[in-house]
């Protein structure tokens, strides 16, 4: 390739000017005069593959060498004086690589000049000849070597190569023109260049494109095909170039017209301050204080709100604070410091309404008019913090709705569980980038009113975190005599809270702190029984599931029976939850017949139920269980509400050991060692001989033996089943139980009796023995379950063998 000396002198003072202080340390072509180990014919070249650079004949470029064929490449064709292949990876992650992985073009080019840098790295500046084209690779080197076809690059004349010619440098120009810092010299050289394959090779080479764009160039031989490429890529380049111009421009246009707005604000608020004038009426500041002057806030709140309102006066829109404090101004101007809404206690109307949304819980709704009673006759008195306590499902966070609803206020709603940060109650303090008062503050504000009433959800679910303890934030805020100046972090300053309406829900009340459960009143709501989930369902539940999948009571109806079979056979429960989902399950059954045409109205009964829901969930499986000796069944109680609990014991040859699974916790294991002992030291008065249990191992094991148990209340149950074990005689399979056991065969009081009661009722139990000390808590268990079960009171161990092993009790009875 000939370049005009011109050009190419040119060229080359650019290329070296530039790599001089690239390119340190000593020059070495022919390594001292050593002769080269190798000779190549002619049409074989030294192949330096290079990862992400394109060299154009006529162009001078430096190479840097890393890979040991590369160097021995280079050095070698140093030696020879030969010139060398330059060609581009297609995969310039690969580190040996072979043909298939390197293009078939390349330039042959002349070593200039072989440098190493005293960090030991080794670069070659060469310039660009000839193109060539691989023919074949020639094993047996230390280095790649190639046979090539050396490609004749010939200038054609004609009016198409001289049009292109001339609008390449045209477009040239305007490149050089869009891009910053270029010398002045670049555009005369571009001029002078008069060989078109030249100024393609020139362009490309030169021009910030992507290695396969430029090895597209060097592969398109054809003059022509060459020049058009040439301009399709710098045509784009120069929109590249035009829109980076533009965005400097409107970013430059932005910068200039931000400071002129400041500058103008700066000389309005001086021209103000002279004139003794504020701002405008429609200002943000003006409305703040307007806003202000109508919250009603106490002397201190508003005092230090008309403070932070001239500081924000003071403070420029452009600075960070500014923002800060402007919605720290909205939020103490938006609390409701005054508002309240007019109380409309009507016991009656409350009576109705609280029939009207919760069936049964008669105690409950017995507690909370009396509630609203008093806070009719006194209307600022301090009311308790009620907390509802039961299993879920029972309606703990619908009731807070009636009341709010009874009472004509607002309601709000806080969802503790998880809470594990203290600034969730208490808020963050204004320092912190975000910050924002408290759930307690922005439930208020978003009720709009001072006496609202907020149910604080799932409080039993609170945590302690590595940012501090919510439940220990919440003993001011549920304190009727420290909530009356609560004081949130980000408001710095008291808020009444005397005001509200606190009601709590609970599961269980082990999990919340003494303290916090000291300031609330408890009131337990129990589950439900059968009769009570059926009206539920037919007063509350099927309504609105018919609402929900858009079916109305003239196109679906359900039976009582089938209500009953879903509630016996499908869920087994305290609360009602899963019976409203096994309802929607059967009213969706009957919208897709209804939807597809088939039928204008469904009817399901009790038989219709195995088709649409499947195989019955749940069945009386107490009589087949204690059928045979060493079976006894428990009661428990759970966070979800009671439930019944089998005991089995068996007896193989051994020495006396006792042996306990199913993951009881360490005062069950108690219970169970009390329960033999007891028995051992009566033994004769049951009849049994003593060797028995000192020739025999016993293992006593409590199914579900995934779910953690505890707890005393299994004494009895685990001394029956170890009687019926050891005289071979079955418990009664309609009976269920419960109560501590001592050593002297007392049988001590436990809790949870309602629960247990109704966990029995819904096992099919018939006869329940309880202790003797729990005579208190009958009245709390619902009439329908009173009038189903037997009570059998137990005041001894005694009192409970003749209930559920009556084939002993007569024994006993004998000797008596």
């Amino acid at each position: 390739m000939n370049i005009e000396d011109r050009a190419g002198n040119l060229i080359r003072v650019i290329a070296d000017s530039d790599l001089a202080p690239v390119l340190t340390g000593t020059a070495r072509i022919g390594q001292d005069n050593q002769k080269p180990a190798y000779d190549l014919p002619a049409d074989v070249l030294h192949i330096v593959p290079v990862r992400n650079l394109v060299l154009f004949p006529g162009l001078v470029m430096p190479i840097t060498v890393g890979r040991e064929m590369s160097i021995a490449a280079a050095q070698e064709a140093a030696r020879a004086a030969r010139q060398i292949g330059v060609l581009l990876q297609r995969d310039a992650g690969a580190d040996t690589p072979g043909r298939d992985q390197l293009y078939e073009i390349g330039t042959a080019a002349t070593i200039l000049r072989y440098i190493t840098t005293p960090d030991g790295s080794h670069h070659v500046v060469c310039q660009g000849e000839q193109r060539f084209r691989v023919l074949e690779f020639i094993p047996g080197y230390p280095f790649l070597a190639a046979r090539v076809e050396r490609i004749v690059d010939l200038d054609t004349d004609g009016s198409d190569v001289e049009a292109r010619v001339l609008q390449l440098k045209e477009k040239l120009s305007e490149a050089v023109s869009l891009m910053p810092q270029v010398p002045e010299e670049m555009i005369s050289v571009i001029q002078n260049v008069t060989s078109a394959a030249a100024l393609a090779d020139l362009t490309a080479g030169l021009m910030d494109l992507k290695p396969a764009d430029k090895q597209d160039v060097l592969e398109t031989v054809d003059l022509q095909a060459r020049l058009d490429k040439v301009l399709v890529l710098v045509g784009h380049r120069i929109e590249v170039l035009r829109l980076r111009r533009d965005i400097d421009q409107q970013t430059s246009e932005r910068i200039t017209d931000r400071q002129r707005e400041i500058l103008l604000r700066e000389q309005l608020e001086t021209i103000q301050q002279q004139l003794g004038e504020g701002g405008g009426e429609n200002s943000e500041v003006q409305q703040l204080q307007e806003a202000v002057a109508k919250a009603g806030m106490p002397a201190e709140a508003e005092e230090h709100a008309v403070k932070e309102l001239k500081r924000l006066e003071r403070m420029h829109e452009a600075s960070g604070e500014y923002s800060i404090l402007l919605t720290y101004l909205e939020w103490m101007s938006e609390l409701p410091w005054s508002k309240e809404t007019e109380d409309r206690i009507d016991i009656t109307e409350a009576r109705r309404i609280l029939d009207e949304d919760h069936f049964g819980l008669e105690k409950i709704k017995r507690r909370i008019l009396e509630y609203l009673a008093v806070h009719k006759l006194r209307p600022h008195g301090k009311s308790p913090i009620l907390c509802f306590a039961g299993p879920p499902g029972v309606g703990k966070t619908s009731l807070g709705q009636s009341i709010a609803r009874a009472t004509g206020r607002k309601f709000a709603r806080i969802s503790l569980g998880g809470v594990h940060d203290e600034a969730e109650i208490r808020g963050h303090r204004r320092t912190y980038m975000g910050a924002l008062p408290g759930n307690i503050i922005q439930a208020v504000r978003k009720a709009g009113s001072r006496n609202c009433v907020l149910m604080l959800d799932e409080v039993d679910k609170l945590s302690i975190g590595v940012h501090g303890d919510p439940s220990a934030a919440l003993l001011e805020v549920l304190d009727p005599e420290q909530n009356v100046s609560f004081r949130d972090n980000y408001l710095g300053v008291p808020f009444d809270l005397s005001r509200v309406m606190f009601i709590c829900t609970a599961n269980m009340l082990d999990t919340i702190p003494g303290p916090l459960r000291d300031r609330m009143e408890v009131i337990s709501l129990p589950g439900y029984t059968e009769e009570e989930k059926a009206q539920i369902a037919r007063r509350y539940l099927v309504r609105r599931q018919l609402e929900a999948n858009g079916l109305t009571p003239e196109q679906c109806e359900l039976t009582d029976a089938a209500l009953h079979g879903v509630i016996e056979h499908y869920t087994r429960e305290a609360g009602v939850r899963n019976l409203e989902r096994e309802i929607g399950s059967l009213l969706r059954h009957a919208a897709v017949r209804i939807a597809e045409g088939s039928m204008q109205h469904v009817r399901i009964d009790e038989p219709d139920l195995h088709a649409i829901l499947g195989a019955s969930r749940f069945e009386g499986e107490v009589a087949m269980r204690t059928s045979v000796p060493g079976v006894a069944t428990g009661l428990a109680w759970t966070p979800v509400g009671g439930d019944i609990l089998f005991i089995e014991a068996s007896r193989s040859a051994g020495s006396g050991r006792l042996i306990l699974t199913g993951q009881l916790g360490d005062v069950m294991k108690e219970s169970a060692q009390a329960a033999l002992s007891l028995l051992r030291a009566h033994a004769a008065d049951y009849g049994i001989a003593v060797e028995l249990f000192d020739k025999s191992d016993i293992h006593v094991h409590v199914p579900a033996g995934a779910t953690p148990k505890d707890g005393p209340s299994a004494g009895v149950a685990m001394f029956i089943a170890l009687l019926s074990l050891v005289t071979d005689k079955a418990v009664r399979s309609d009976c269920a139980m419960t109560g501590e056991i001592s050593l002297r065969g007392l049988v001590l009081p436990v809790g949870g009796i309602k629960e247990k009661v109704l966990a029995a009722l819904r096992a099919g139990i018939r006869t329940v023995l309880l202790p003797a000390r729990n005579k208190g808590d009958l009245e709390d268990i619902p009439e329908e379950a009173r009038r189903k079960l037997e009570f059998v009171w137990l005041a001894t161990v005694d009192d409970a063998v003749r209930a559920a092993v009556p084939e002993v009790a007569a024994a006993l009875a004998g000797q008596e």
